[in-house]
């Protein structure tokens, strides 16, 4: 019986001895693997976590889980036959083939009968619909709460596109001076073009950065050490610029991207070194690569992530990008359009470690797609305006539409008659959300149609789509350089409040234009102004200490002009050289922009 207790003693004593040693091994293991990685999901795909945070079902439903760490959607395999890479902007859409996906389009309707058809696709696969989770709901504020930088971030601002304009400067001379040129800029010779310096709209961003992000950038000495306002500028001649406002002179060494850049990049506004830059074309002296829309770290000047512009899943294969995107910085979410008729909606999973000097992201790409019941015209060149998580828009065919990022579904439609590349501006008032655009003379001229058409100068209940009033002007159609509005209006603030001014190309000839002031409330005439040489440019507003606005434009023939935008009366002009199709900015008293004398120019208000 005492043998038995103790055999049995000694049985239990070594399980127990089995079972901490168990124990040990698995808490050693355990250990191990998180100081080596050796977990089942150490290597993750796309095809694991397409979703990022969030999962999502073939509907496009999300469903809040436990967060993964996002893997980025992959990149599509660079393309290298020259052949293969040649387009043109001139080829007809496909809506046919493996892309159509008819039955995953989706019916909207709008008032009035009208219907159009729209895809949603995610890592290029279709959607039956699209919700975000509720991190990700996307709801902007207004444009003064657009950026936590200093300066101008992105084409005219913010996500009203409103103003290309930041700080306070003091105007008693009514004067312009040239106080510094960058010169040097050079040439792509490309379809069958001349793409020197500077373009369309190709605005400077002008940033103020904090003093901790600026010295752990790759900027030279003399000007790590100062309180610098950079001068960031992507170029025809395919380089993006990096420059002091206040002399000129480099921060740092170009980014040699090797292809024309005509849009206007976009810093990211909460202050993190990144910049967004798309390409205006993909030739350069015979050689040809990939579009790409980059997405370039500025801590060391190295690519990110690329978007590639040709899609698998768009209807054109037309894949230049001119826009200017926007961030939502509340959710970290790129928003910009393509030439390939696309709209991305981008979660960047953007990680940026001030105390360590890091910085990455996972981008992870949703899609909009769209077929208009106007006309078969792809391609979207302005940049797109946001309210809330209203997106809004213009392409090619002149379908003017506001889309719900939250849905990716269109709210309404609006048939422009023509292709609109000038940007939408918003308005918000106590009397409600408005829009402000203006079309060219394009598709309405071509192939003989007309030998003139009006610019139609509208504004929109930016809720509803419905039109409050229309201004029309006479234009001379003249194929590839077009007439009518390229230009982003100014709309009148302060003491010009009453006032939207817009610049209109080729209204007597195909080399002059018209300026206007109209009432916003009823569009008629304020004052009009006779311009002996067209403007592509938009027009920039800015206000002096004492609280009067005065405006700058530049022209085709070479020269910036200071005018009082209450009468529309020229107080200056000085010569840039060559044709300004490009768009200033302004940092207090120092305006920035570049023209086709392949120079930059920093120009005092005095």
């Amino acid at each position: 019986m005492k043998r038995y207790r103790r055999r049995a003693t000694n049985r239990l004593r070594a399980l127990l001895t089995i079972l901490v040693l168990a124990l040990i091994m698995t808490g050693v293991w355990i250990g191990l693997s998180k100081v080596f990685n050796f977990d089942s999901d150490t290597v993750k795909t796309s095809s694991n976590s397409s979703a990022g945070v969030n999962s999502a079902d073939s509907t496009g439903e999300i469903e809040e889980g436990p967060e993964e760490e996002p893997v980025a959607d992959p990149m599509p395999q660079e393309m290298t036959d020259p052949e293969k890479l040649k387009s043109s902007w001139t080829e007809e859409s496909d809506f046919g083939g493996k892309k159509a996906y008819p039955d995953f389009a989706i019916d909207n309707t709008f008032a009035g009968g009208l219907d159009m058809k729209s895809w949603i696709f995610r890592i290029n696969t279709p959607l039956k619909q699209y919700t975000p989770g509720k991190k990700d709901k996307i709801s902007f504020g207004s444009s003064e709460e657009y950026s936590e930088l200093e300066g101008v971030t992105t084409f005219r601002g913010n996500n009203y596109r409103d103003s290309a304009s930041f700080g306070t400067r003091t105007v008693s001379q009514k004067k312009l001076e040239i106080v510094w040129e960058k010169d040097g800029l050079g040439a792509i010779s490309a379809h069958n073009s001349y793409w020197p310096g500077t373009g369309w709209t190709g605005q400077p961003l002008l940033v103020h950065w904090p003093e901790n992000t600026r010295k752990m950038m790759n900027i030279n000495g003399e000007m790590k050490s100062k309180d610098l306002v950079e001068v960031i500028y992507p170029a025809l001649d395919g380089n993006i610029y990096f420059l002091d406002l206040e002399t000129g002179k480099p921060t740092r060494e170009k980014i040699q991207v090797g292809y024309p850049i005509k849009g206007t990049g976009m810093i990211d506004p909460r202050g993190y070194p990144v910049l967004y830059t798309g390409m205006g074309i993909n030739e350069n002296s015979g050689k040809f690569t990939e579009y790409k829309f980059r997405i370039i770290n500025l801590l060391n000047q190295k690519e990110l992530y690329s978007i590639f512009g040709r899609d698998e899943v768009a209807f054109r294969g037309w894949g230049a990008n001119d826009a200017s995107a926007l961030l939502d910085r509340k959710t970290d979410t790129l928003l910009n359009v393509g030439e390939n008729g696309l709209v991305y909606r981008v979660k960047l999973n953007t990680k940026f470690d001030k105390s360590a000097g890091t910085l990455s992201i996972a981008p992870q790409l949703t899609k909009y797609r769209y077929r208009s019941p106007f006309n078969d015209e792809q391609g979207i060149e302005n940049s797109p305006a946001i309210y809330k998580n209203y997106m809004y828009f213009c392409d090619n065919g002149g379908t003017l539409q506001c889309l719900d990022l939250n849905t990716m579904k269109p709210v309404w439609i609006y048939d422009a008659k023509d292709d609109t590349d000038a940007s939408i501006v918003i308005e918000e008032t106590k009397e409600g959300v408005f829009l402000y655009t203006a079309n060219q003379v394009d598709k309405r001229g071509e192939n003989g149609k007309a030998a003139v058409a009006d610019c139609n100068i509208r504004k929109l209940n930016a809720l509803t789509g419905e039109l409050i009033w229309q201004k029309n002007y006479q234009c001379v159609y003249n194929y590839y350089i077009n007439g009518g509005a390229l230009g982003t209006p100014v709309i009148g603030k302060d003491d010009i409040s009453n006032m939207v001014i817009f610049n209109i190309c080729f209204t007597g000839s195909n080399s002059d234009g018209t300026m206007v002031a109209l009432d916003k409330k009823t569009g008629e005439e304020i004052w009009k102004k006779k311009l002996t040489s067209y403007s592509w440019c938009s027009p920039l507003d800015f206000k002096s200490s004492d609280g009067k606005t005065y405006m700058v434009y530049s022209d085709f023939a070479g020269f910036m002009h200071l005018v009082d935008p209450m009468n529309g009366k020229t107080l200056d002009s000085v010569s840039l050289q060559g044709n300004v199709e490009s768009s200033p900015a302004i940092y207090n008293d120092t305006i920035v922009v570049g023209s086709y004398a392949r120079k930059i120019f920093g120009i005092k208000v005095k």
